[in-house]
């Protein structure tokens, strides 16, 4: 009798759980984020998770069924993919916008590099990227939270028709009897009109007629379930808010006049959402423990920078792409030293490092290498 040896590529011992269950426990997660949403803008905020959410789903099969890219429904992927993209978006955003979002979000951002696991930069990401080149008007158009009839009503920009411009709602808001300049966001009122919101308001979210995202505490706690249960790995959103904090803080401590206080920089905008479900997609961040801390590093100050110092309110999005870009990198320089070699050599570019426990590699998806391939560079599984 023959024995046959099989070689294989690192990881060798890997986790019992799959990547669709990590994925429906991310999905479970959102949840309650995604209602709190609903519970803040109302039937608006409700109708562009579902439509977000289902161009997603529709894009990914049409990619899926041509072969043009890996994986399938049932892993989640793209659920996620929508339900972070729609709270990206502001609430009364156009319907249609959404969908062109959601459309984008797969097909650049993840089909264009072959499906699950290949993508470089977070898909959610990359279709917030494009509508905001797009639609720039419309995006940057905010509403109040906590609006009377919010649950009866939808905001009237949400119902646009295709290749329309939507209705401003500066005029909607002045009918209910509402000061149109409470649409714009904490972050916007502190850049360009010298106003700051307290800490604690931006905390729970629960101060009306705010143009304020999801309660950053109960993103926190559920990223504390993510982590709790070895779903999310805890280093990457501590770097980042470690590090956004750390660099406001001595910011601060400069000029305290011109530059706000650490907490309404950490609990402003999208950082708190970013740092624990953007910024830790498994495929687009490192797997070096520290990589892992120089990764969230590098968001958190590039999310200050950018703040403070561009043209723009936000910087959440545009700091999680660059490091999405850096990523190859950031794991290169930061490779352990390979067993049995020198502290004082450099390591090999061939040399291997443990992964974090939980990762889940291709291999272990069972995932496959797309029949076509949109970009014929793109490294082998």
């Amino acid at each position: 009798m023959s024995t046959a040896i099989e070689i294989r590529s690192a990881p060798h011992i890997k986790a019992p759980r799959t990547v669709e269950q990590i994925m429906r426990n991310v999905v479970g997660s959102l949840l309650p984020v995604c209602a709190f949403f609903v519970y803040q803008y109302g039937v608006s905020a409700l109708a562009s998770l579902l439509c977000v959410t289902a161009a997603c789903l529709f894009t990914e099969r049409l990619f899926v069924k041509t072969g043009t890219q890996s994986g399938s429904l049932s892993d989640w992927s793209a659920v996620i993919t929508g339900l972070l993209l729609a709270l990206t978006l502001p609430p009364g955003f156009p319907l249609w916008m959404g969908c062109v979002a959601g459309v984008v979000a797969i097909a650049l951002g993840k089909a264009m590099f072959g499906g699950i696991g290949f993508n470089v930069f977070n898909p959610a990401l990359v279709g917030r990227a494009f509508v905001q080149a797009a639609f720039p008007v419309a995006i940057a158009s905010y509403t109040p939270s906590f609006l009377p009839g919010r649950f009866i009503n939808a905001i009237p920009s949400t119902l646009a028709w295709p290749m329309m411009q939507p209705s401003d709602t500066t005029a909607w808001l002045h009918n209910m009897q509402i000061d149109g300049l409470s649409g714009a966001t904490p972050l916007a009122k502190w850049k360009f009109d010298g106003l700051m919101v307290l800490p604690q308001d931006l905390l729970s979210s629960l101060a009306g007629h705010m143009a304020v995202g999801p309660s950053p505490l109960l993103i926190l706690a559920c990223g504390a379930y993510l982590a709790l249960r070895r779903f999310m790995d805890w280093r990457i959103p501590v770097a980042i808010l470690g590090s956004a904090g750390l660099t406001a803080w001595m910011l601060y401590g400069l000029d305290p006049v011109r530059y706000p206080n650490p907490f309404f920089m950490m609990f402003s905008g999208g950082l708190m959402l970013g740092a624990i479900y953007m910024a830790t997609d498994m495929a687009t961040s490192p797997v070096t423990p520290r990589g892992m801390w120089v990764y969230g590093a590098l968001i958190g100050v590039l999310t200050v920078v950018i703040r403070y110092y561009s043209g723009l309110p936000e910087g959440v999005m545009y700091a999680i792409l660059i490091s999405n870009a850096a990523t190859p990198l950031i794991e290169r320089i930061t490779q352990p030293t390979p067993f049995g070699k020198s502290g004082l050599l450099q390591p090999k570019r061939g040399a291997s490092y443990p992964l974090h426990p939980e990762y889940i590699s291709r291999e272990e998806a069972n995932a496959v290498t797309p029949k076509k391939r949109l970009l014929k560079n793109k490294p082998k599984p």
